[in-house]
């Protein structure tokens, strides 16, 4: 799984979303066309929505690419999936039309078939078609042209369970932080705000969205409960607002009777402290137990692997 948030954006006014101080305009709308786009692609493409946060400047994103959904596609969904994006070519239109085309022209449209199946999987694609669809939006309402975002995203692979967690509560919990909402189902535009309203009316999750599928499942899915992620992010969201109490007030912190969720996957008070709110600043490419990082830089072919020393600190064995 991947934690993926953009460098940063090329604000033409004061916000990318939230309000103009110099206009009083406000562009808090193109939090939810942003949000509602990562629904919508994630929805087309064999990548599952883990967390998401949207905010007012930028965006993180936790995605899950599903191998296992894009090889199981026939032929015909394939191109119907490429069809939701792009217009495809005259092969792929002409089968949706008839089903029916000659043997050459089969076999070409075969060569494509594998390549769209591909680059639905893939991450870099994936941001692409949410990036450009906002900055053509945007720059429509804004009326003007040109560079949108201010640099490509950055991406960070989570290769353990502990790595997965601990990056799904920091994108969470990313509004509380910035003292932009209280709790978790006030922080709106965020995947967890977006679970809680799903579970009040009674909705199931969309296809969208990876589903929590516990411990122990031989389902493909997030390895915890939602009740004991929701538990969570509860919990640590009030330790954070208690953290940011201002001088003269009695300062929280994080009580040493850890949720169970924590205690199973030995994660201590305060790694879990840090982990949820420095996460982009103590990892680079790699996150996860030091001997996760270690495998996965022997699987890429490294011949040197990286400083480990955040990862045996904050993953202790």
């Amino acid at each position: 799984m991947y934690h993926v948030a953009p460098k940063g954006h090329k604000l033409r006014r004061a916000f990318l979303c939230g309000t103009d101080h110099y206009t009083n305009i406000s562009y808090e709308h193109r939090r939810a066309w942003l949000e509602q786009k990562l629904l919508d692609t994630a929805s087309v493409f064999a990548i599952k929505l883990c967390s998401y946060a949207v905010m007012s400047n930028h965006y993180h994103v936790v995605l899950h690419v599903r191998q296992d959904v894009a090889q199981n596609w026939s032929d015909h969904e394939v191109i119907t999936r490429w069809h939701c994006l792009f217009n495809g070519n005259v092969f792929s239109q002409r089968y949706l039309a008839s089903g029916t085309l000659r043997k050459a022209e089969k076999e070409k449209l075969n060569e494509y078939i594998e390549k769209w199946r591909e680059q639905l999987t893939d991450i870099s694609w994936f941001m692409r078609i949410v990036n450009e669809f906002i900055a053509r939006k945007a720059n429509a309402e804004d009326q003007c042209s040109g560079s949108f975002w201010e640099s490509r995203f950055k991406s960070q692979a989570l290769l353990d369970e502990r790595a997965l967690l601990s990056c799904m509560a920091y994108v969470d919990l990313n509004p509380i932080r910035a003292n932009m909402a209280k709790t978790p189902e006030q922080s709106k535009y965020t995947s967890v705000h977006k679970r809680i309203m799903l579970i009040k009316k009674g909705k199931k999750t969309p296809n969208s969205l990876e589903r929590f599928v516990g411990i122990n499942q031989t389902d493909v899915g997030i390895p915890f409960k939602l009740n004991d992620y929701l538990e969570l992010i509860d919990w640590t969201g009030r330790a954070i607002r208690h953290e940011q109490l201002p001088s003269g007030y009695k300062r929280g912190s994080i009580s040493e009777s850890l949720p169970p969720i924590l205690e199973r996957l030995n994660l201590p008070a305060e790694a879990w402290k840090i982990l949820t709110t420095e996460f982009e600043h103590q990892f680079k490419n790699w996150v996860g137990s030091e001997h996760s990082v270690k495998q996965a830089c022997a699987n890429q072919g490294y011949q040197r692997a990286p400083n480990t020393h955040h990862q045996r600190r904050l993953f202790p064995t």
